[in-house]
């Protein structure tokens, strides 16, 4: 748990549906105030935020496209001049454009590459900017199991994932002597709005615990990482039911 007597503030990109809000809903549980960010279902990001705010913190939503360096830079502006801090980010907003290379246009490459892996940068930059300054700080970005081992009909999205893997680990490199962790998660298939069409036959059939993950297996192992880990930095942990064993 959290000390209360300092509130700790997390943001959270693509926070409104799926495992950004189930992180969201996590860290509220152990005491974090939470910003989450959403493109753009209003509904969605408000009951989000109405449930948050029944775990007593405070919590509120920022609409706004993080594949786009100004709107993050001056999102993340307003963010640090109302609350000073940011304790911890997960970078959690991704979309999918799935097809055979042969198909893929260049559109459904652009746009995968720069939602799931430019936004980080995007994102991360001027926060860790405002961490280095706190000497302290949290970031878990959300990889993928396709970015270990890959995926056919995913070129695009497999090779964001594996990029997130090589932004993680460098960066840990060169901010843990500031007291700054940086971590990735990596999903195996999760029951989220992304995989509800897919054929699980099969893949549970491949998934040594048989069995889908949920949400809340990836919510947990955030919270894990970013209040109960201090000494774990630089690392990509496998959230997938052993299916890349």
């Amino acid at each position: 748990m959290i000390d209360y007597n300092e509130k700790k503030l997390a943001v959270v990109t693509g926070g409104s549906r799926g495992i950004g809000k189930e992180c969201a809903l996590e860290l509220a549980k152990v005491g974090y105030d939470i910003v989450i960010t959403y493109a753009g279902n209003d509904d969605a990001a408000n009951k989000t935020i109405s449930e948050i705010k029944t775990l007593n913190v405070d919590a509120e939503a920022y609409k706004f496209d993080v594949s786009n360096s100004d709107e993050c830079k001056e999102n993340i502006t307003k963010i640090l001049e109302k609350h000073g801090k940011i304790d911890a980010l997960i970078n959690n907003a991704g979309i999918t454009r799935d097809n055979l290379m042969l198909r893929l246009t260049n559109d459904a490459w652009d746009n995968v590459i720069n939602t799931n892996l430019n936004s980080m940068f995007y994102m991360t930059q001027p926060i860790i900017k405002a961490m280095m300054k706190k000497r302290q700080g949290v970031i878990i970005n959300m990889s993928s199991i396709v970015g270990i081992y890959g995926n056919a009909g995913q070129t695009n999205y497999s090779a964001a994932k594996a990029g997130v893997i090589g932004f993680t680990k460098s960066l840990a490199k060169e901010v843990a002597s500031r007291n700054i962790r940086v971590n990735a998660i990596a999903p195996g298939f999760i029951q989220t709005d992304m995989t509800k069409d897919l054929e699980t036959s099969k893949i549970v059939e491949a998934i040594p615990l048989k069995r889908l993950g949920e949400a809340s297996d990836i919510a947990k192992t955030a919270k894990f990482l970013i209040v109960d880990a201090p000494y774990i930095t630089g690392q990509v942990l496998c959230v997938d039911g052993g299916l890349v064993i």
